[in-house]
């Protein structure tokens, strides 16, 4: 019973902290790698796309992707519709 308990000090020690993104569009862009599953080869494409283009074009893109691919690497169909709104 004793070895469940922790004291403050350690519980202060152990604990991570996470820095928020600088900006909204990489926290769009941590959405998109999220969701659907994006490889870490294409990762800073990702984060290119969330920079260069409008809120709106990503997110349209992003549900369209969510919604139109239930099979397959949705990464590459996402690419496809950026492509596509550019």
């Amino acid at each position: 019973m004793k070895d469940s308990f922790q004291s403050f000090s350690d519980i202060f020690k152990s604990r991570q902290i996470i820095k928020p993104p600088a900006y909204p569009w990489q926290d769009l862009a941590l959405r998109v790698i999220k969701e659907l599953g994006i490889p870490d080869f294409k990762r800073s494409s990702v984060f290119k796309a969330c920079k260069n283009l409008p809120i709106n074009v990503i997110e349209l893109a992003l549900n369209d992707t969510k919604e139109l691919c239930k099979t397959g690497a949705k990464w590459k169909y996402f690419f496809k519709i950026i492509d596509d709104r550019k």
